[in-house]
């Protein structure tokens, strides 16, 4: 199968080496007790199915593993890449924010603070941004008569631009799409989780309104136990001003920070990142390209992101951006997993065939001890069942991983 995971092709490599170890000790049973039937008697319980059956089985277990924990794993590629992420990186509006901004205060410079409010909420509309409703449904708790717009346009990671019925024309977003039209102007300050949300009109600067996103109360401890896990870069890329970026990845723990993004610069500097391979955590549809540019990438969809999880390798369906290490340490486990049930079916199985070597185990007691060969490596195999009570167990006690493979796969 084309989305088999890697580490099954790897457990599959090891059929060549497996049966030429079989033919040699068959062979030399033969060869040194001079009886044919040595020779059958050692293939008969030289059972290749741990190779072929553990690993699939184990990361089948990962998978409904990790969507207990509420993440739906698209295929078992994704869970091995999981296993072995170094570097990841988050998107901040949605993923380590919490998506749901209010309007705190609104900043008036050439129009008062309802006529900013009021034509900001009828361009605002006519977009798709997190920061698009809030100002929207401000605007109607206060009552306030919209103009009416002729005309609108959203242009992705900038903001979008109205034509109203008077033929004037109102941006709102970015301060650098507000300058393109009214000029240079001095950033507005913001405290720690503050965004400003800039409004021109034709060619006035008319004002600023600063919306609130904080920090989600789980990101910080998301962050720690994935350095827990051996990630040893994480950093923020995001299309946001760097001052709110920089804030928010503070408090979260992260010290690199890629602000003021587009989308292709998002998926510049995601293919561009060491060491690899990288793993992406990002909300919304502007980040769709992002996801599937990284080697795997994982949507927080809790609200609603259809484009995000169309693109990503995993979908996590609750609204928790600690989810993200939940099924990094669901992956690992079920590596170490997939390898313990590979090697301990190799393990006897040779020990069987040097026991059927020396005369002592004839051909059908050896037919039915293979089967029991298979059925001790499925079912430590199926231990991948239960990963995801090990992560909430540790989680609640607030313990770090002991389960991490220390095993890192090389195909």
């Amino acid at each position: 199968m084309e989305s088999r995971a890697p580490m099954v092709r790897l457990a599959d490599r090891y059929a060549v080496p497996f049966t030429i170890v079989s033919l040699l000790i068959a062979g030399l049973a033969w060869y040194l007790s001079g009886d044919p039937v040595r020779f059958a008697e050692v293939l008969v319980v030289a059972t290749p199915c741990p190779l072929l059956i553990a690993a699939p089985v184990a990361f089948m277990g990962g998978m409904s593993s990790a969507a207990k924990l509420n993440v739906i794993i698209k295929d078992g590629g994704a869970l091995e890449v999981l296993a072995r992420v170094r570097t990841a990186a988050f998107d901040k509006t949605g993923a380590l924010t919490q998506g749901r901004p209010d309007v705190v205060e609104i900043r008036p410079i050439t129009r008062s603070t309802d006529e900013i409010l009021r034509l900001a909420a009828a361009a605002e509309q006519y977009s798709v941004h997190v920061f698009a409703g809030p100002i929207v449904a401000h605007a109607v708790e206060k009552q306030l008569q919209l103009p009416q717009v002729t005309a609108a346009e959203e242009i992705a990671t900038n903001g979008v631009q109205a034509t109203l019925a008077d033929d004037s024309v109102v941006r709102v977003g970015k301060p650098a799409f507000i300058e393109e039209v009214a000029g240079a102007f001095t950033r507005t300050p913001l405290a720690a989780g503050e965004t400003a949300v800039y409004v021109s009109v034709d060619s006035d600067f008319a004002g600023v309104i600063v919306v609130s996103d904080p920090l989600r109360s789980h990101a910080s401890e998301t962050i720690a136990r994935l350095r827990e896990t051996g990630v040893e870069q994480i950093v923020m890329v995001t299309g946001d001003v760097a001052p709110t970026a920089e804030s928010i990845a503070a408090d979260a723990g992260i010290t690199t920070v890629h602000a003021e993004t587009t989308p292709q610069s998002k998926v510049d500097i995601v293919v561009a990142l060491r060491p690899r391979p990288v793993m992406m955590v990002g909300d919304g549809i502007n980040d769709a390209p992002v996801l599937a540019a990284a080697d795997v990438g994982i949507a927080i969809a809790g609200r609603g992101a259809t484009a995000a999880s169309e693109s990503a390798s995993a979908v996590i369906t609750s609204d928790d951006v600690s989810r993200v290490a939940d099924v990094v340490q669901v992956s690992h486990m079920t590596v170490k997993i997939a390898l313990q049930s590979i090697w301990m079916g190799i393990i006897i199985s040779v020990g069987l065939m040097l026991v059927a070597a020396f005369g002592y185990l004839p051909a059908v007691a050896g037919a039915l001890l293979q089967e029991i060969v298979d059925l001790v490596a499925i079912l430590s195999a199926l231990r991948a069942l239960r990963a995801y009570r090990s992560v909430t167990r540790f989680r609640e006690a607030g313990q770090p991983l002991r389960h991490r493979a220390d095993f890192t796969p090389r195909v």
